[in-house]
């Protein structure tokens, strides 16, 4: 059995406006090797036959008794494979009429026996994770996009917002019905930096987290922001970096953008591309720095409290983490796609 690691947190705790704010070093809490993967699943689509077939994975979700469920874009449909990596059955296909998905690009399981898909710029479909239809909320008058339910059905999505003064992306956060109920953190359109466009700029990521508090974070900074449920900014998490630079190649491999719009291109990317969080409320944050020997990228990790507790290398974007599994897409290279499950060990 590993031996527990001992470590001291070197970063500060402050109150700030009634905010708590944590301040985290360059240099994690633990070293290394306090975070291993096993892999204990791999799901092909010849698992499901004929009527399965993987070519777009976009979301992976897991309900409480471990069935799967995967989301493929391009043919919109919902697979679902028992804890053991069984095809059970697909619903949904592609269409526009009651049930059907055109767009899907965010799929989320809630109160435990529901499930909600959204269809791009048109509508959220709620089904039983059984796969029959509920109902769908229309998304198309707000404009929302990449959607989410907390534990009381609320939906929450970013919106772009034309103001001339301050045109901007903004999260929002509407009751059942889709009637709104606040706005919280934003970001400046690309299109509307004075600076100029930055084909490398990032945008507002936000995920909810078990107690319905919500995790965002704006990627032009490193500061990730906790709100309550009732929209409160509660913590601030804050880390130091050291940032990566954009190379030549990158550079070059950026098409130009329409019009006459101004480009502005930064010596530095973003401090961070992505996060997401698991069911125990750490956030994974996805950093530029690569991983050089078997690729991928480093993740920073934070634990409840803000604290930078790890740095850890991941080979593939994890879609979800939950009850200590780690659920991501591979790649061979003949491009055929496999999810994959892995278990996950803390040495902390």
């Amino acid at each position: 059995e590993c031996q527990k690691q001992n470590s001291v947190w070197k970063g500060t705790i402050s109150e700030e406006n009634g905010v708590t704010v944590v301040k985290n070093p360059k240099e994690p809490m633990y070293a290394a090797d306090v975070f291993s993967l096993e892999e204990e699943l791999a799901i092909t689509d010849e698992a499901g036959g004929e009527e399965c077939i993987f070519s777009n994975i976009i979301a992976i979700d897991v309900d409480e008794t471990g069935r799967i469920y995967i989301l493929d874009y391009r043919d919109a449909h919902v697979y679902i494979f028992d804890t053991d990596g069984t095809y059970i059955k697909a619903f949904s296909r592609k269409g526009q009429g009651p049930g059907e998905l055109n767009m899907p690009i965010t799929m989320k399981v809630f109160k435990g026996n529901k499930l909600a898909v959204e269809n791009l710029r048109k509508c959220i479909n709620f089904y039983f994770l059984e796969g029959d239809f509920i109902r769908e909320v229309q998304t198309a008058t707000t404009g929302v996009m990449r959607g989410s339910i907390d534990s009381h059905g609320n939906i929450f999505g970013t919106l772009v917002i034309r103001d001339e003064e301050n045109p901007r992306y903004e999260l929002v956060k509407f009751d059942p019905e889709m009637n709104k109920i606040f706005s919280l953190g934003s970001s400046p359109l690309a299109t509307a930096r004075k600076e100029g466009y930055n084909p490398f700029g990032g945008g507002i990521y936000y995920q909810i987290r078990y107690d319905d508090h919500i995790v965002f974070g704006n990627s032009e900074k490193y500061e990730i922001d906790v709100y309550d449920p009732s929209g409160k900014l509660i913590k601030k998490i804050l880390k130091d970096y050291d940032p990566v630079e954009i190379t030549k190649e990158e550079k070059e491999r950026i098409p130009p953008p329409p019009g006459d719009i101004k480009v502005s291109i930064p010596k530095y990317h973003n401090p961070y591309r992505w996060f997401t969080i698991d069911d125990k409320g750490r956030i994974f944050i996805q950093t530029y720095e690569q991983v050089e020997e078997e690729g991928g990228y480093f993740y920073d990790v934070f634990d409840l409290d803000g604290k930078y507790i790890a740095k850890i290398p991941l080979k593939s974007r994890p879609l979800m983490i939950k009850k200590n599994k780690l659920y991501t897409v591979e790649s061979d290279e003949e491009g055929y796609l496999t999810v994959k499950q892995y278990r996950v060990d803390w040495n902390i």
